[in-house]
């Protein structure tokens, strides 16, 4: 279960990138919108998998 603690920095990073690339967008002109929706997503997933994991190590401490 280790991996899990990767996972939530693997959506921050996607999430920046995604970002970066839908800021780019918008000052060229173009549509941005996927970009920004996927973007705000891996944004939220990052908060939600680093509050479960939180939660899961928090639950395994109590005897």
């Amino acid at each position: 279960m280790n991996y899990l603690k990767f996972t939530q920095y693997a959506y921050l990073l996607a999430g920046i990138l995604f970002a970066i690339n839908a800021f780019a967008e918008w000052n060229s002109g173009k549509s941005y919108a996927i970009s920004g929706m996927f973007a705000a997503i891996c944004l939220f997933l990052f908060f939600f998998r680093r509050r479960f994991a939180k939660k899961f190590e928090e639950r395994n401490k109590k005897p």
